[in-house]
């Protein structure tokens, strides 16, 4: 039986982080502050491309590419440059967002619509 679902986390993870709107993020695409953070599938990214400039830690590795004492690290996560998370509704950014904040990094937030919603406010994509 389980006693703490998906909703319950999702509640938790969104009372927890920061979350922008894709106007938002677009806007601070080109500030040289923002770290944009694909946490999609590579097939997913594959098929639909990615923001601009975002770097990929796959949902499921996050945790080895965000630790410094990871197997996988990646430098952008102690950057102390704001971390924007994005998935493809928002759903898996903001459990994402919630754990880079368990770890201790401060400065994240979450896409609210994930990557489509990005496109449609016509921000800048590759791939």
């Amino acid at each position: 039986m389980i006693t703490y679902g998906i909703r319950q986390m999702m509640a938790a993870a969104n009372a927890a982080i920061d979350t922008l709107t894709a106007g938002e993020a677009v806007a601070l695409a080109d500030d040289g502050d923002t770290v944009f953070v694909d946490v999609r599938e590579t097939v997913e990214r594959q098929q639909t491309g990615t923001i601009a400039g975002a770097i990929h830690a796959p949902r499921g590795f996050l945790e080895l590419i965000a630790d410094p004492e990871g197997p996988m690290h990646n430098d952008a996560f102690v950057s102390g440059k704001r971390l924007v998370l994005f998935c493809a509704s928002g759903g898996r950014s903001a459990l994402a967002a919630k754990t880079l904040k368990d770890m201790g990094i401060a400065n994240v937030a979450n896409l609210a619509g994930g990557f489509p919603a990005w496109v449609q406010a016509g921000g800048p994509t590759q791939g």
